[in-house]
Parts: structure tokens; sequence; C-alpha cells
């Protein structure tokens, strides 16, 4: 597995070693000594695996309690993946990191605690698999605006067409009112 510092060296890529043939293909996707050792040490307890089609957009989301460190993946399809520092004191506070993640490039990305987190569906559908730091707890959950143009996100939407969103999504606050880590 090769780890990959990103613009903000806390967010990491991981790229897998697969092993191919005409047959099929295997790899491994996590090992906790290794992802101790060469991004941070975590403990996960919890896994999720999404659905979702074309043109959905997903977040951004963090919880201000319960804090989640998230590591996402796809294994069906492809999706523009963000995570947004949303730790004040940080000196990358209000950035983000964008990566393509797909069941073809089978690239994970690394989204610590402290950081929104969004995806945009970018084929047909998308099916995405993440572990998860700490348990979700929707009363501490925060949708931070996807679209704040203070962000600079530039999603990749198809045709400029406007993403399909859940309601706390289409409600969500700009950087400027979100709560944030101090």
């Amino acid at each position: 597995m090769k780890y990959i510092k990103t613009s903000i060296p806390d967010v990491v890529i991981l790229e897998p070693n697969v092993f191919g043939d005409e047959r099929g293909f295997f790899m491994e996707t996590f090992r906790l000594v290794e992802f101790n050792s060469e991004c941070c040490e975590r403990n996960f307890v919890q896994d999720n695996h999404s659905k979702s089609a074309h043109g959905i957009l997903r977040g951004l989301h963090y919880q201000l309690e319960n804090t989640q460190g998230k590591l996402v993946r796809v294994i069906a399809g492809e999706v523009y993946d963000v995570a947004v520092d949303m730790r004040k004191y940080s000196p990358t506070f209000g950035q983000h990191v964008g990566v393509v993640l797909s069941a073809e490039n089978k690239k994970q990305l690394w989204v610590p605690e402290g950081f929104a987190h969004g995806f945009y569906v970018m084929s047909d559908s998308a099916e995405f698999v993440y572990k998860c730091t700490d348990y979700y707890t929707p009363e501490h959950e925060v949708s931070l605006c996807w679209n704040d143009p203070k962000l600079g996100i530039d999603w990749p939407l198809k045709g400029g067409v406007q993403p399909s969103l859940s309601e706390k999504d289409k409600t969500g606050v700009l950087l400027s009112d979100a709560p944030t880590f101090s």
C-alpha cells in the first residue's frame, strides 16, 4: 500500500497494490499495523456501505461530538470525494482536498476527525464503503453548505446540472456560520 500525502498533510490517499490477471484481482484494503505506522493510529468501530445514483451529492457532514475519522473507498462506480478542514486552529482551516475515487482506481481516502466530508456521484451509480473511528450520532451532526463560495470546491457536476441533495444538505450552513473545532 502506498500512503500519499495531500495538500492537507493529515488527509492521506491510500493506493493499494493490486495483483491481477485474466481471472480477476486481489488487493489488501486495510492492515491495522501498517495504517498506524504509515498514516496515524486509530481504532475503527463502525463500517458503513451506501449506494447512490448519479448526480447525488452527500455532505458535507461532520460531527461536533463523537467526531469521526473515515477511511473511505468506492467498490462500484465513481465519485468525487471531498474533505474540508474544520479545525479553526489549523493552518489549513477552510481548505479542502478533492479526489476521484472509483472501483477502477481502487484508491482510498483517509479523512481525519475534525473534517467535513462529502461526495458527488459521477457514474450511473456508486457504492461507497467506509470505516469510522466513532459511531454515528445524528444529534451532533452538522451539514456544511456544499457550494459555499468561500470553500471554492470545483464539483464536477455533469452538464452543470445541480446535484440531488437530502433535505438536511439543502439547508447546510456556510463556513462563516459553521461550528468549528478549536
